[in-house]
């Protein structure tokens, strides 16, 4: 350009110039804005620190994982399973032989077929990791896969929830992957996401803490049923979907707000009043459930691997403080519940209301803290602030437990390393930890296998390493229920032995809020992201 301009009439030359480059730079904006409104833009509710969705409960890892993969199943807004990879399923008359048959042309992005055999690898893995699908593994004698499009599961022992199983959404989805990944080791992650969902993982995109895209799978083929939770028709509108990670909550509003992005997964409770004034915005529930919070023991070391440590604190815990924290005082916002599985479903009943409703005597908990035998050992509560529905659960026990005359730290840090230290076994004083709080999906609670909360399996399940054969007894029990009334009674003998062993402490259930631009329209309701269905008006 330099050199050109040295020569030739001056204004002649300008316009000349000035002309090819407006002629150069006119489809550029059009292409860009035609780019952008084929691009679904998203702020997930926190930075996807494991892409492998099938090691983590985290929701932003299972928003990934039904981005990329397909299930199974799926299920329907009333948490009945619905048939998704699979054409059909039949059952043996003593429900002990189930064989399944997958839809044609299913195929991985690798633009291999889909096969029984990368079904049984996955069911396996899944099967280390998830509660339900450790308790399927147990019943299970052996798979085998006769054709590619065929499986077969036989147990060893009547089973009459294996299609549950294979569909509950909540707390780790089925995902199918092929054999190849899924043969690795369920306790380590798999770094390449190949699947066969609607989206495309785009692996040298992802900035871990900044960005995270997603290209639109062509070759994917939907059911025909509309969509619903995680079934039916799986159709992506968008051909790009871009996650932006912003750890600061104005500052993320502000993203919406200004249309730098399309959709805000979990919105600051304090924003929301600001957001649902902005005509260009939708806000709404996330969920019709909600989500339930706890706070978790961890089992392994003093003070809590005590019992009666455990129902002290069960006992002094005020459940709507941790709810105001959240919801303000919108108590349509929020839910107390005295149980340990979902309130409001059939057959549950709220049997820690007893320990936990009415006045709190601090100084008889401080005496009975005593003869429990706590010797002052230090209470470490890791405590993730990007999180700041969690952050403030985390700051309310540790006031409490101090009162209590608990000798506690509170170890603030990013969510991300929270789900790092929690896997540790150490000693709290030597890296490990005493206690965490997490809010999960509220159909994660919904019956004695799948909720992961009150599992305790023998070599113990999920973080925190409650250990309990009452527990997994009345686990199976329910599994194995030939009739509604036995059923029934497993599962209040399954609530009794939360509660008297406190599993968790049951903190209550609360509406996040969701917030998307208004031309952005069809997103299914879930408690996760789903991307599907989603378009722009």
């Amino acid at each position: 350009m330099t050199k050109e301009t040295a020569t030739g009439t001056p204004g002649l030359r300008r316009r000349t110039v000035l002309r090819a480059a407006a002629a150069a730079a006119l489809p550029m904006p059009a292409i860009a804005q035609d780019m952008r409104a084929r691009t679904l833009r998203f702020i997930p509710s926190a930075n996807l620190s494991f892409i492998d969705p099938t090691i983590s409960t985290a929701g932003v890892s299972i928003d990934h994982g039904f981005a990329v993969f397909d299930c199974l199943y799926g299920v329907d807004a009333k948490n009945q399973p619905k048939p998704q990879m699979v054409e059909g399923h039949t059952v043996s008359d003593d429900l002990r032989v189930w064989t399944f048959k997958l839809r044609a042309g299913l195929k991985f992005h690798d633009g291999e077929p889909v096969r029984g055999r990368d079904c049984i690898a996955s069911i396996k893995r899944w099967g280390a990791r998830d509660s339900f699908g450790q308790a399927l593994i147990s019943f299970t004698d052996r798979m085998e896969a006769p054709d590619d499009r065929t499986f077969i599961i036989y147990l060893k022992r009547p089973m009459g929830v294996v299609i549950d199983a294979l569909a509950h959404p909540a707390p780790i989805p089925l995902f199918i992957m092929p054999e190849r990944l899924a043969l690795t080791d369920p306790f380590k992650q798999v770094t390449e996401m190949v699947g066969s969902g609607p989206y495309k993982f785009i692996a040298n995109e992802f900035v871990s803490g900044s960005r995270v895209a997603y290209q639109r799978n062509d070759a994917y083929v939907p059911r025909d049923e509309a969509p619903e939770w995680t079934s039916g028709g799986k159709r992506a509108y968008f051909e790009r979907v871009e996650w932006k990670i912003i750890p600061d909550q104005a500052t993320a509003a502000a993203a919406l707000m200004n249309n730098e992005v399309d959709w805000y997964e979990i919105a600051l409770l304090d924003l929301v009043p600001q957001l649902s004034k902005n005509p260009n915005i939708v806000v709404r529930n996330s969920s019709p459930f909600g989500l339930s919070s706890v706070a978790r023991f961890n089992f392994l070391h003093p003070p809590f691997n005590n019992v009666a440590i455990r129902r002290i604190v069960l006992s002094a815990i005020t459940q709507s403080d941790y709810m105001r924290a959240i919801h303000g005082d919108d108590e349509k916002g929020f839910a107390e519940c005295y149980a340990m599985f979902l309130c409001g479903l059939p057959g549950v009943t709220e049997y820690g209301a007893a320990m936990m409703k009415g006045p709190k005597n601090l100084d008889k908990l401080r005496a009975d803290l005593k003869a429990a035998g706590y010797n002052g050992e230090k209470v470490v509560i890791i405590n993730p602030t990007d999180y700041n529905f969690i952050s403030s659960q985390g700051e309310i026990s540790a006031d409490l437990l101090r009162r209590l005359g608990f000798n506690v730290e509170l170890l603030d840090m990013d969510f991300g390393t929270m789900l790092q230290r929690r896997n540790s076994k150490a000693p709290p004083d030597k890296g490990g930890w005493s206690m965490f709080h997490t809010s999960a999906a509220a159909l994660s609670l919904a019956n004695p296998a799948v909720n992961y909360y009150t599992r305790g399996p023998a070599e113990g399940g999920w973080a925190g390493w409650y250990v309990s054969p009452e527990a997994e007894k009345h686990a199976d029990a329910w599994m194995s229920a030939a009739d509604p009334a036995s059923r029934q009674a497993a599962f209040d003998a399954a609530q009794r032995t939360a509660i008297d062993e406190v599993a968790t402490v049951p903190l209550g259930f609360w509406r996040p809020k969701t917030a998307y631009r208004k031309d952005i329209t069809d997103i299914v309701q879930c408690d996760y992201g789903l991307f599907w269905n989603a378009r722009r008006a």
